[in-house]
Protein backbone atom coordinates (compact mmCIF):
# COMPACT_ATOMS: atom_id res chain seq x y z
CA UNK A 1 0.00 0.00 0.00
CA UNK A 2 1.45 3.35 -1.02
CA UNK A 3 1.55 6.34 1.30
CA UNK A 4 -0.97 8.25 -0.85
CA UNK A 5 -3.52 5.42 -0.63
CA UNK A 6 -2.85 5.08 3.08
CA UNK A 7 -3.45 8.85 3.64
CA UNK A 8 -6.60 8.78 1.50
CA UNK A 9 -7.98 5.91 3.59
CA UNK A 10 -7.15 7.76 6.80
CA UNK A 11 -8.68 10.94 5.46
CA UNK A 12 -11.94 9.13 4.54
CA UNK A 13 -12.05 7.47 7.95
CA UNK A 14 -11.51 10.80 9.80
CA UNK A 15 -14.11 12.59 7.67
CA UNK A 16 -16.64 9.80 8.30
CA UNK A 17 -15.90 9.66 12.03
CA UNK A 18 -16.06 13.45 12.38
CA UNK A 19 -19.36 13.56 10.46
CA UNK A 20 -20.85 10.85 12.68
CA UNK A 21 -19.75 12.61 15.88
CA UNK A 22 -21.07 15.92 14.51
CA UNK A 23 -24.44 14.36 13.67
CA UNK A 24 -24.73 12.87 17.16
CA UNK A 25 -23.80 16.25 18.64
CA UNK A 26 -26.40 18.04 16.49
CA UNK A 27 -29.11 15.63 17.66
CA UNK A 28 -27.92 16.08 21.26
CA UNK A 29 -28.35 19.86 20.93
CA UNK A 30 -31.61 19.71 18.95
CA UNK A 31 -33.51 17.43 21.35
CA UNK A 32 -33.37 19.73 24.42
CA UNK A 33 -33.91 22.78 22.18
CA UNK A 34 -37.08 21.31 20.66
CA UNK A 35 -38.25 20.04 24.07
CA UNK A 36 -38.07 23.62 25.36
CA UNK A 37 -40.71 24.60 22.79
CA UNK A 38 -43.14 21.96 24.07
CA UNK A 39 -45.67 23.44 26.55
CA UNK A 40 -45.22 22.37 30.16
CA UNK A 41 -47.81 20.18 31.90
CA UNK A 42 -48.95 23.27 33.82
CA UNK A 43 -49.42 25.24 30.58
CA UNK A 44 -51.33 22.36 28.97
CA UNK A 45 -53.56 22.09 32.06
CA UNK A 46 -54.26 25.86 31.99
CA UNK A 47 -55.86 25.50 28.55
CA UNK A 48 -57.45 22.11 29.12
CA UNK A 49 -61.23 21.76 29.09
CA UNK A 50 -63.02 21.99 32.46
CA UNK A 51 -65.88 19.70 33.41
CA UNK A 52 -68.58 20.84 35.85
CA UNK A 53 -71.51 18.73 37.08
CA UNK A 54 -74.68 20.86 36.86
CA UNK A 55 -77.02 18.29 38.41
CA UNK A 56 -77.17 20.09 41.78
CA UNK A 57 -77.27 23.65 40.40
CA UNK A 58 -80.62 25.07 41.57
CA UNK A 59 -82.83 27.17 39.25
CA UNK A 60 -81.81 30.82 39.59
CA UNK A 61 -78.37 29.95 41.01
CA UNK A 62 -74.96 30.74 39.56
CA UNK A 63 -71.61 29.03 39.99
CA UNK A 64 -68.17 30.26 38.92
CA UNK A 65 -65.54 27.89 37.51
CA UNK A 66 -62.09 28.71 36.21
CA UNK A 67 -60.99 28.02 32.64
CA UNK A 68 -57.78 29.40 31.14
CA UNK A 69 -57.38 31.50 34.29
CA UNK A 70 -60.65 33.30 33.65
CA UNK A 71 -63.89 33.09 35.63
CA UNK A 72 -66.70 31.34 33.78
CA UNK A 73 -70.23 31.95 35.05
CA UNK A 74 -72.74 29.12 34.75
CA UNK A 75 -76.30 30.27 35.49
CA UNK A 76 -79.34 28.04 35.62
CA UNK A 77 -82.07 30.38 34.45
CA UNK A 78 -85.65 30.07 35.59
CA UNK A 79 -88.61 30.08 33.21
CA UNK A 80 -89.47 33.54 34.58
CA UNK A 81 -85.98 34.85 33.77
CA UNK A 82 -86.20 33.47 30.22
CA UNK A 83 -89.61 35.10 29.75
CA UNK A 84 -88.25 38.45 30.99
CA UNK A 85 -85.38 38.30 28.44
CA UNK A 86 -87.99 38.53 25.67
CA UNK A 87 -89.51 41.65 27.23
CA UNK A 88 -86.30 43.74 27.16
CA UNK A 89 -86.70 46.30 24.33
CA UNK A 90 -84.04 45.77 21.68
CA UNK A 91 -83.30 49.49 21.73
CA UNK A 92 -82.13 49.10 25.33
CA UNK A 93 -79.29 46.79 24.22
CA UNK A 94 -76.16 47.53 22.16
CA UNK A 95 -76.07 44.13 20.41
CA UNK A 96 -79.48 42.50 21.06
CA UNK A 97 -79.13 39.94 18.26
CA UNK A 98 -75.55 38.96 19.14
CA UNK A 99 -74.24 39.94 15.72
CA UNK A 100 -70.64 40.21 16.96
CA UNK A 101 -69.58 36.68 16.03
CA UNK A 102 -66.37 36.99 18.05
CA UNK A 103 -68.50 37.06 21.23
CA UNK A 104 -70.08 33.59 20.99
CA UNK A 105 -69.99 30.30 19.06
CA UNK A 106 -72.54 29.83 16.28
CA UNK A 107 -74.76 27.61 18.47
CA UNK A 108 -75.11 30.46 21.00
CA UNK A 109 -76.09 33.12 18.46
CA UNK A 110 -79.68 33.43 19.61
CA UNK A 111 -81.83 35.38 22.07
CA UNK A 112 -80.68 33.32 25.08
CA UNK A 113 -77.05 33.07 23.86
CA UNK A 114 -77.02 29.39 24.75
CA UNK A 115 -77.37 25.97 23.15
CA UNK A 116 -79.73 25.02 25.99
CA UNK A 117 -81.77 28.10 27.09
CA UNK A 118 -81.89 26.94 30.71
CA UNK A 119 -78.10 27.27 31.13
CA UNK A 120 -76.09 30.40 30.45
CA UNK A 121 -72.31 29.93 30.14
CA UNK A 122 -70.32 33.18 29.85
CA UNK A 123 -66.93 34.63 30.71
CA UNK A 124 -67.24 36.64 33.90
CA UNK A 125 -65.07 39.50 32.67
CA UNK A 126 -66.54 42.91 31.87
CA UNK A 127 -65.88 43.95 28.27
CA UNK A 128 -65.04 47.48 29.38
CA UNK A 129 -61.85 47.17 31.44
CA UNK A 130 -61.85 43.52 32.51
CA UNK A 131 -63.49 43.93 35.94
CA UNK A 132 -65.66 41.20 37.44
CA UNK A 133 -69.39 41.87 37.06
CA UNK A 134 -71.68 40.81 39.93
CA UNK A 135 -74.62 38.45 39.47
CA UNK A 136 -77.77 40.42 40.29
CA UNK A 137 -80.79 38.17 39.57
CA UNK A 138 -83.34 40.18 41.60
CA UNK A 139 -86.03 42.26 39.92
CA UNK A 140 -86.40 46.03 40.30
CA UNK A 141 -83.15 46.54 42.23
CA UNK A 142 -83.13 49.96 43.90
CA UNK A 143 -79.62 50.83 42.72
CA UNK A 144 -80.25 49.58 39.16
CA UNK A 145 -83.71 51.01 38.45
CA UNK A 146 -87.29 49.83 38.39
CA UNK A 147 -86.88 48.32 34.93
CA UNK A 148 -84.06 45.98 36.08
CA UNK A 149 -85.09 42.38 35.33
CA UNK A 150 -81.96 40.63 36.54
CA UNK A 151 -78.54 40.18 35.04
CA UNK A 152 -74.98 41.29 35.75
CA UNK A 153 -73.76 44.62 37.06
CA UNK A 154 -70.15 45.83 37.04
CA UNK A 155 -69.78 48.14 40.07
CA UNK A 156 -66.41 49.47 38.87
CA UNK A 157 -67.82 51.66 36.10
CA UNK A 158 -71.55 50.89 35.99
CA UNK A 159 -71.83 48.53 33.02
CA UNK A 160 -74.98 46.40 32.96
CA UNK A 161 -75.73 43.12 31.18
CA UNK A 162 -78.96 41.12 31.00
CA UNK A 163 -79.33 37.42 31.91
CA UNK A 164 -78.06 36.48 28.46
CA UNK A 165 -74.90 38.54 28.97
CA UNK A 166 -76.06 41.19 26.47
CA UNK A 167 -74.78 44.68 27.24
CA UNK A 168 -77.21 47.53 27.82
CA UNK A 169 -76.96 50.78 25.88
CA UNK A 170 -75.56 53.85 27.62
CA UNK A 171 -72.93 52.03 29.67
CA UNK A 172 -69.12 51.98 29.25
CA UNK A 173 -68.87 48.31 28.14
CA UNK A 174 -69.00 48.08 24.37
CA UNK A 175 -69.76 44.38 23.81
CA UNK A 176 -71.72 41.48 25.21
CA UNK A 177 -70.06 39.15 27.72
CA UNK A 178 -68.27 36.45 25.67
CA UNK A 179 -69.59 32.89 25.52
CA UNK A 180 -66.74 30.35 25.63
CA UNK A 181 -66.87 27.12 23.64
CA UNK A 182 -68.77 24.47 25.61
CA UNK A 183 -70.83 21.34 25.28
CA UNK A 184 -73.07 19.14 27.41
CA UNK A 185 -72.17 15.60 28.38
CA UNK A 186 -74.88 13.96 30.49
CA UNK A 187 -75.18 16.01 33.70
CA UNK A 188 -72.00 17.97 33.00
CA UNK A 189 -70.94 21.01 31.03
CA UNK A 190 -67.50 20.77 29.45
CA UNK A 191 -66.05 24.25 28.98
CA UNK A 192 -63.37 24.54 26.33
CA UNK A 193 -64.83 22.06 23.84
CA UNK A 194 -67.31 23.00 21.12
CA UNK A 195 -70.42 20.96 20.53
CA UNK A 196 -71.37 19.70 17.12
CA UNK A 197 -73.45 22.27 15.26
CA UNK A 198 -76.56 20.74 13.69
CA UNK A 199 -76.76 21.47 9.99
Amino acid sequence: MTTDNHNNGRRRFLIGATSAVGAVGAVGVAVPFLAAWKPSAKARAAGAPVKYNIKKLEPGAMVTVEWRRQPIFIVRRTDEALALLKKIPKDDLKDPDSLNLAQQPEYAKNETRASNPEYLVIKGVCTHLGCAPKYRPELHAEDLGDDWVGGFFCPCHGSKFDLAGRVYSGVPAGANLPVPPYRFEGDAIIIGEDQEVAS
